[in-house]
């Protein structure tokens, strides 16, 4: 019976640590955007590599940190995209971990204007280590050093339209909303895995040759949790720097600054400052971004072309 109890609140405070968001988020998300909508994947004619880590609630003890390693591309004949990513996203004694592969049809609808529809799949990983977990008991062996975890499977649908200045992206994740146990244990309901949906767009705006403008605000939402909206601004100097300010709503405001060497070396690095009841007790979050792009892919006719 404690073990039963102890794994629930364990999984309450790890599903509701980010004001009940399950799915791990970056301040950075538009240098890895495909890791919240795979359907990214293929819109540019060539590969490209991302790596994330997030720091987050420095001064905490256990505080969250997060890990992202992406890959996606083009089909080298098809209209087609293809994808993976890893992630590892560790609270304490718990964490979560994932492996995901992606498919995305995409289509000129018109001009420059692109549609891209995508599935991708892969397997979650739930665990606890309870060598992690200190009990007012230290006798008590119904814990002890043992580590429980759970693996379930799991798909994710994305959209993405795009144009030269502005882009929309819908995605929904973890729509199989499996229910979350631990071998034999029932959580009652408690520990389900709850689908997740994203709506995001930005536009830029020119402001000359050198400089650009680009508002940005995603939306998150989680039923039955409050609706969540992350609210951006980057200013561009000759498409290569770039700072920008973010504020995410009952979380943080983010301060952003990236470079992009040679049209295929990206750094990004952001700094969050809480402003929620948790801010006395940390001095902010990190995150670092580091990306790659591949060598271009030849093809005369890119897209598939819908006439409307």
């Amino acid at each position: 019976k404690i073990l039963k109890i102890l794994f629930s609140i364990l999984f309450v405070v790890y599903g509701f640590l980010g004001k009940s968001q399950q799915i791990q988020h970056y301040s950075q998300y538009f240098l890895n955007d495909y890791a919240m909508n795979s359907a990214v994947a293929g819109l540019d004619p060539y590969y490209q590599a991302r790596v994330n880590n997030r720091y987050q609630w420095v001064g905490i003890v256990d505080a969250p940190k997060t890990f992202v390693l992406s890959l996606y591309g083009p089909d080298r004949k098809r209209d087609l995209g293809y994808g993976g990513y890893v992630f590892s996203d560790v609270t304490g004694p718990t964490s979560r971990t994932g492996l995901y592969g992606s498919y995305s049809y995409i289509m000129t609808i018109k001009g420059t204007k692109k549609l891209s529809l995508s599935l991708s799949a892969g397997l979650l990983q739930y665990k606890v280590d309870g060598s992690k977990i200190t009990l007012h008991d230290e006798g008590d062996p119904s814990l002890g050093d043992a580590i429980y975890s759970t693996y379930l499977p799991d798909a994710n649908f994305s959209a993405y339209f795009k144009d030269i200045k502005y882009f929309v992206g819908l995605s929904a994740y973890q729509l199989m909303n499996n229910k979350f146990k631990f071998r034999e244990l029932d959580q009652l309901g408690i520990n389900r895995v709850r689908t997740h949906f994203f709506l995001f767009g930005g536009y830029t705006f020119e402001i000359n040759n050198d400089f650009d403008i680009e508002p940005s605000v995603v939306l998150k939402f989680m039923y039955p949790t409050p609706l969540q909206a992350d609210i951006s601004v980057r200013g561009y100097y000759k498409k290569k720097v770039w700072l920008g300010a973010s504020f995410r709503t009952m979380d943080a405001v983010s301060f952003m600054i990236g470079y992009e060497h040679d049209n295929q070396l990206l750094f990004g690095y952001s700094y969050d400052l809480s402003v929620s009841n948790i801010k006395p007790y940390n001095s902010g979050t990190h995150e670092l971004m580091l990306g790659y792009k591949f060598s271009k892919i030849k093809r005369s006719d890119f897209h598939s072309k819908i006439d409307l």
